[in-house]
Order: C-alpha cells, then sequence, then structure tokens
C-alpha cells in the first residue's frame, strides 16, 4: 500500500454518492506498501479501504482481483470483501484511476513475527492455496523469472550506484534461474506477497489476509519460498530456523508438499529473493516526486540471496526429513 494519486475530500464524498455505506467522515492515506494508492475511509457506518490502481496495475487483471477475493471469502478464507455500489458494480473511477472499495478487517501486523506467529502463517498459507481452486479466472505471474530481467534493464547502470558489484550478482542470478527454474510442480492461485504486513493478528491469532494485488496463478511451492523470505529472516539478516520450521510445519500439516517441491524449495527461495531485490530496486531508484510512500531497501534482499546461494537442501530452512 501507498499514496501516490492524491483524493480530494469533495472528489470522494461525490464518489461515495454512488454506494449504500453512509456518507464520508474523515480519510487518510496509507503509506505502507510500493504499488497502489490506499486510504483508510471512514463513513457514517464503518471503515473501509479506497484503493486506487496505479499506472502499473493492468486494468484487465481488476476482475481478477475483485473475484478472486470472493472466491476464497466463500471458502473459508478471512479477507476483504469488494462493496457493490448500488448498481452492483464494484469498480468505479476517481481521480482519474481505476479504483474499488474494500471491506475494513480488523487486526494489526506483526512488525516482529514469532514462530508461533509464523506457524499459523504456514497454515493459512496452505488454506488459501487449497481454498483457490475452482476459481476460474486466471493471471499469469508478471513477475516470474521472465520478467526479471525487464526489471533489471530498467534499473541499468544505475544499479550499482546502489551497490558497488550487485549488477554483476544479479546477472549471474539471472542466467542461473531462467536456465533452471522448476515447472512441473503443483500451481494455482497464490498470493504472492504475504509479507507481514499483509497478515492481520487478533489477540496472536491471525484473523485474515490482505492486498490481493499481486495474486496471480503459479507454483504454490513458490509462495511458500516468498513466505520464508519474507517472516524467517532477523533484523540483522541472519535466517532463524526456528521460525522457518513453524512456517513449513504449519503448510505441511494443511498441505504436504510433493517431493519434488521440497527439493526445488532452495531454488526458489533464491529466485524469491531475487525478485524481490529487483522491484525493490526499481523502486528504489524510480520514487514519484510528491508520493507518500517509503521505498524499501533493496539491499535487505541482497543479505538474503547471499543466504540462499548457501543453501544445500531445504532442511536449511527448517524442514523435517
Amino acid at each position: 500500500m501507498a499514496v501516490y494519486t492524491d483524493v480530494s475530500a469533495a472528489s470522494l464524498s461525490d464518489y461515495l454518492a454512488a454506494y449504500d455505506i453512509g456518507t464520508l467522515v474523515s480519510y487518510h492515506g496509507i503509506a505502507e506498501g510500493v504499488e497502489n494508492s490506499n486510504f483508510l475511509v471512514q463513513t457514517t457506518t464503518a471503515s473501509f479501504i479506497l484503493t486506487l490502481y496505479e499506472k502499473r496495475v493492468d486494468p484487465a487483471d481488476l476482475p481478477f482481483f475483485i473475484g478472486l477475493m470472493q472466491h476464497l471469502a466463500a471458502n473459508g478464507i478471512s479477507c476483504p470483501q469488494p462493496v457493490a455500489m448500488r448498481d452492483g458494480t464494484m469498480l468505479g473511477t476517481l481521480a482519474g484511476r481505476p479504483c474499488a472499495i474494500v471491506t475494513f478487517l480488523p487486526g494489526v501486523s506483526v512488525r516482529k513475527p514469532t514462530a508461533a506467529n509464523c506457524g499459523q502463517l504456514g497454515r493459512a498459507l496452505a488454506q488459501l492455496h487449497l481454498a483457490g481452486a475452482g476459481f476460474e479466472i486466471t493471471r499469469r505471474n508478471a513477475l516470474s523469472v521472465s520478467g526479471w530481467r525487464p526489471l533489471f534493464e530498467a534499473a541499468g547502470q544505475r544499479t550499482d550506484t546502489v551497490h558497488p558489484g550487485l549488477a554483476a550478482i544479479i546477472a549471474e542470478e539471472l542466467t542461473a534461474h531462467e536456465a533452471h527454474w522448476p515447472a512441473a510442480l503443483p500451481a494455482g492461485v497464490i498470493h504472492a506477497d504475504l509479507f507481514p504486513d499483509n497478515a492481520f493478528f487478533l489477540d496472536d491469532t491471525l484473523s485474515g489476509i490482505i492486498d490481493f494485488y499481486f495474486a496471480c496463478n503459479d507454483l504454490f511451492a513458490y509462495d511458500v519460498a516468498v513466505c520464508l523470505n519474507a517472516w524467517c529472516f532477523e533484523a540483522d539478516g541472519a535466517f532463524n530456523a526456528t521460525k522457518g520450521r513453524a512456517l513449513l510445519a504449519g503448510y505441511q500439516a494443511v498441505r504436504p508438499m510433493e517431493g519434488a517441491e521440497v527439493e526445488a524449495l532452495p531454488q526458489l527461495a533464491r529466485g524469491a529473493a531475487l525478485r524481490f531485490l529487483l522491484t525493490r530496486l526499481v523502486d528504489w531508484l524510480n520514487v514519484p516526486e510528491g508520493a507518500l510512500v517509503r521505498p524499501k531497501d533493496p539491499l535487505e534482499y541482497l543479505r538474503k540471496l547471499r543466504f540462499h546461494r548457501a543453501v544445500a537442501s531445504a532442511r536449511d530452512y527448517g524442514l523435517a526429513a
């Protein structure tokens, strides 16, 4: 989440008139995240999240995002629900951007996940993978291995201004993954961005998952790898095997991974680290002037990538034999 496009109180009040959710009381931008503009909106009836989809989002993908949240909720996943206008439509236009309003999900994200948090997250991720079965709309992962080289090219010669020698490391990684990326593994709907700020807890119990705007169809084990990167490293860059063991055990308890998935996990985790290194690198180098957004440090993922490059097997992530 972030704010790239400003919205005036008058235009938001006019827009809300198309809904049956009361009138505007207050609103403010949400600075976390990097992709869309998001606002917490309080009306006379309840709280909601307003999302303006920015230029990197293909409007053709919006029915996938909206439909997926409805499908997952219908299959037991606690997640925000799109709010329909009086005419039944769920997508509108505000400040020149496509937009939607979704229900506000109570809870707080954890800044320093515990092993118990990671275990619950693992279970929730597996449940999400199972709940996605039967969702008929598909969306390819534009940020899988085929999309990484264009990101590297977008950063271009400025890459080494972020860290000396970074371009050579990325080039080596791209060559390795493009040649050997796993393909014939179980796949379906994945979240693809399930960081701690996208999972809410109430009284230490996971209460819901938000922000499905990177969701797509891809390898389930890749989604696990994203979460290992996002949840199981400490602030100093060290991998916490206790957290990794809890996350993987939670996932396996709901959806046991196949042997080929387990074997591929080190490369998938390494690739996931490269993906976030690249997107953070591009964002770091291209923050729009005046945007309410906090670019995230790409070097955090360089440190994680170095760990994955030394991993011998999934056991190094805490996966039981």
